[in-house]
């Protein structure tokens, strides 16, 4: 029967040390800006936005989307829907005819759900609705919508949303002017600028919301997103995963 030396019976037990695992480095995402509402053009037309992958380049998803689109319609139910039990109709509970001799069809009281006036059987009651949903499905789901934006070329940024005067009627037409229709525009700021709420208020098929306001069920419900930079910021601190990203090349 053969017999390991003491060194090769050492030597058999020993570990190599485990390889080190290197996450891949992701590029980020380039997205041309887009013309503002007021100021310079000067920005959309020689800079480029640099976005997070992870946020802005999520694989597409569907039952993601579709889990958070329910959760937030859930939680938008009322849920006061409410009917009277026979128990709860007014009216005496007595019987309305003797049981044997009318030659009738023996009835009871006229709380009954079959006869009018009656109670409802099996009817709604107030009731609770909502559901719920991990934090981090939720997070997925965001990711997964703006990705899929970006990926439609339906997803848009610019410097700064802000108009000059509260308005409506020029904002309207530099929305036309700029193909803007059907459009949610996000601003990063705490409130929306009193200006521009009040110009776009009374416009039709827009939208401004703040970045606290926005939700998986509104990037799907609008057929295009407009982001400004402070928005974009909020979004990627907000969402971004820890992966090394590429640094952005710089050029004069």
């Amino acid at each position: 029967m053969a017999r390991l030396s003491p060194n090769a019976r050492n030597n058999s037990f020993t570990h190599s040390p485990p390889a080190k695992t290197v996450e891949p480095i992701l590029e980020p995402v380039y997205l041309g800006l887009s013309q503002p509402f007021a100021g310079s053009t000067r920005d959309a037309e020689t800079c480029v936005a640099a976005l997070d992958p992870t946020v802005f380049n999520h694989p597409l998803r569907s039952d993601v989307l579709h889990l958070c689109v329910v959760h937030h319609l859930d939680s938008l139910r009322q849920g006061s829907a409410n009917t009277k039990t026979r128990g709860e109709v007014r009216g005496s509970g007595i019987k309305i005819q003797r049981q044997k001799g009318s030659g009738r069809a023996r009835v009871g009281d006229a709380q009954s759900p079959i006869r009018t006036g009656g109670g409802v059987a099996f009817g709604p009651k107030p009731r609770d609705f909502s559901t719920k949903l991990p934090r981090k499905v939720v997070q997925m789901g965001m990711r997964v919508a703006l990705s899929a934006k970006v990926r439609d070329r339906k997803l848009g940024v610019v410097t700064h949303l802000s108009w000059p005067q509260g308005k409506t009627k020029h904002l309207a037409q530099k929305i036309d002017h700029l193909g803007m229709r059907k459009t949610l525009f996000v601003t990063g700021e705490e409130t929306l600028p009193a200006t521009l709420e009040r110009a776009i208020g009374n416009i039709q098929k827009v939208k401004l919301i703040t970045t606290d306001k926005l939700n998986v069920y509104e990037l799907l419900k609008w057929p295009r997103v407009v982001l400004d930079m402070k928005a974009v910021s909020i979004l990627e601190r907000t969402y971004k995963k820890d992966v090394p990203v590429a640094s952005v090349p710089v050029t004069a």
